[in-house]
C-alpha cells in the first residue's frame, strides 16, 4: 500500500498524533501514557514555539497512521553555538501495519487499554515496515532542514534539552522516571540505519539507600560553611521571586554544556506555573552566599508511578486514580542541580544530595534516580557514586551531517 507523508493540520490530526503512541506501546508494561490534554496543549501553546520552527507529522499507509515526527528548528539553540543544526523529534512508528485502532482513526475517541501485545520484535531489529516508515519520516525532516540551510540533523528532542530529549538505548527493563523518555530497543537501528551515529550519550543513576554515609554527611556540611553558603528550600509564598533567582543560576551555571540553551524569561514563567503544584519546597533547593544565588537542585516525586494508572485521561477516574496511587510513590528524580563555576568542587553539590535525601524520607521516599548526566561529566559523576548510585539507564542524542 502506498504511504504518505502529511503535515499535521487541525485537531482531528492533532489528536491522531498525540494518541498514536497507545498502538505502538500497546502491551508495554514500562510505557507510561502521557495525559492527553497536557500533551496537546504542549505541542500547540509551550512557549519554546516563539523561538523555534515547528512542524508535526504523520506517515499514513492505506490511511492508517503507522507513525509521526516532529521537525524543530530551534534559533536559541544555533545562537548559543553558532551551529546550523535542526532538530527531530516525538519519534514514533509502529513496528508493522495493524488493523486501524480508534484512537488513530477519530478525534473524539480516546485511547483504550488493551492486553494484546503489539507485533514487536524481540531483538533490536527492526522489519522492513517499519524501517520504510521511519525513513520517510526521516527524510521529511531532512530535507525541512536543508530546505532551511542547516548543515545537521540531531535528535530526538522534544522539544530541547530543556524537556524530555535523547533516544533510551539501555535499561528497557523499567519504568522511564517523571520527565524521561521511553522507547523500544529497535528504535536504534531504525536511526542508525538512516545514517545517524552518536552525538553524546546521559546516564541515569540509581540509588536504593537514601541514607548517605556520615563522613560523606560530615564534610560536605564543613565545606559548605567554610564557603558561608546557605541551603535553604524555596519559598512558595515567593516562589515567583526565587524562581528568577533560579533562572541566572540556570543560565550560568550550565552555558558551556554540551546541548545547552538558554531558559527565556517565558519559559521559566511557564515552567513555575508548571512545577508549583508539584514541587515540595524541601526537595526545591537554592544555595545562597548572602543575597547572591549561587546554585540550586530540584527533585520530584517519581509522579508516572501514579500518572500511569490515568491512562491518558483525568476524567470521569482518571485524577482520583493519580491522587490514589500518588500516596504509594517511593522514588523521587533529581532533575537539576548546578552551580555557578566558581563555588563548583565545594561540597556544595553533595550538601544538595544530603538535603535532598533528607527531604525525600520524609515523604516516604526510599530510592531514586537522578538524571540526566553528560557522559562526560566526570567531576558530578564522582560525586554521586561515592553516595553509592549506579549507572542504571544510559540514553543517547544522535546526529547526522545533512550538508
Amino acid at each position: 500500500m502506498c504511504m504518505r507523508v502529511d503535515r499535521v493540520d487541525g485537531r482531528q490530526d492533532l489528536h491522531r498524533f498525540v494518541t498514536f503512541p497507545w498502538q505502538v506501546y500497546r502491551g508495554d508494561p514500562n510505557w507510561v501514557p502521557p495525559l492527553i490534554g497536557g500533551a496537546k496543549k504542549m505541542l500547540t501553546q509551550h512557549p519554546f514555539l516563539k523561538h523555534a520552527d515547528v512542524d508535526y507529522y504523520l506517515a499514513r499507509r492505506g490511511g492508517q497512521v503507522v507513525g509521526r515526527i516532529a521537525y524543530i528548528l530551534n534559533h536559541l539553540h544555533n545562537q548559543e553555538h553558532s551551529e546550523r543544526t535542526a532538530f527531530f523529534g516525538f519519534f514514533e512508528v509502529l513496528p508493522e501495519p495493524g488493523p486501524p485502532s480508534s484512537a488513530a482513526t477519530s478525534s473524539s475517541s480516546e485511547p483504550t487499554t488493551s492486553t494484546a501485545s503489539a507485533s514487536e520484535p524481540t531483538s533490536h531489529g527492526a522489519s522492513s515496515s517499519d524501517t520504510e516508515i521511519a525513513t520517510a519520516l526521516l527524510l521529511q525532516v531532512q530535507e525541512r532542514a536543508r530546505q532551511a540551510g542547516m548543515t545537521v540533523l540531531r535528535g530526538p528532542a522534544n522539544f530541547s534539552s530543556n524537556e524530555e530529549w535523547s533516544l533510551l538505548i539501555d535499561g528497557f527493563d523499567m519504568p522511564p522516571a517523571v520527565m524521561m523518555t521511553y522507547n523500544p530497543p529497535r528504535y536504534m537501528t531504525l536511526l542508525e540505519g538512516f545514517g545517524f551515529t552518536k552525538a553524546k550519550d546521559l546516564v541515569a543513576y540509581y540509588l536504593d539507600n537514601v541514607d548517605p554515609p556520615e563522613r560523606i554527611v560530615r564534610v560536605a556540611e564543613k565545606m559548605a560553611a567554610r564557603k558561608g553558603v546557605i541551603v535553604r528550600p524555596i519559598n512558595k509564598k515567593r516562589f515567583a521571586e526565587d524562581v528568577g533567582k533560579i533562572r541566572i543560576v540556570y543560565n550560568k551555571a550550565w552555558e558551556k554544556n554540551w546541548g545547552f540553551v538558554p531558559l527565556t524569561g517565558a519559559e521559566i514563567e511557564h515552567m513555575a506555573k508548571e512545577l508549583k503544584p508539584l514541587v515540595k519546597p524541601d526537595l526545591f533547593l537554592i544555595a545562597e552566599k548572602g543575597d547572591e544565588p549561587v546554585g540550586f537542585a530540584l527533585a520530584l516525586p517519581d509522579f508516572n508511578a501514579a500518572v500511569r494508572h490515568a491512562n491518558g485521561r483525568l476524567f470521569p477516574l482518571g485524577l482520583l486514580k493519580i491522587l490514589w496511587h500518588a500516596r504509594r510513590i517511593d522514588m523521587l528524580r533529581v532533575l537539576t542541580l548546578g552551580l555557578i563555576p566558581e563555588y563548583r568542587r565545594t561540597g556544595i553539590d553533595q550538601l544538595f544530595y544530603l538535603r535532598l535525601f533528607q527531604g525525600g524520607k520524609r515523604h516516604g521516599i526510599k530510592r531514586g534516580e537522578l538524571s540526566w548526566i553528560l557522559e562526560d561529566n566526570v567531576s558530578m559523576r564522582q560525586a554521586l557514586e561515592k553516595f553509592g548510585c549506579r549507572v542504571y539507564k544510559t540514553y543517547r542524542v544522535y546526529e547526522k551531517v545533512i550538508a
